[in-house]
């Protein structure tokens, strides 16, 4: 019964207030030059 009232407050949500971000990723994933150089090192 709630899922009703629910859907209808998204719908009426105003996305226009909310505020701009800048993203940043905080643990970016290794390039593949990076990988080669890690198991490079691990081999020796």
């Amino acid at each position: 019964m709630s899922d009703k009232s629910d859907t209808a407050k998204i719908k009426k949500f105003n996305n226009s207030k909310l505020k701009k971000t800048e993203v940043q990723e905080k643990n970016p994933l290794p390039s593949k030059e990076m990988i080669g150089q890690e198991k490079q090192a691990g081999e020796s």
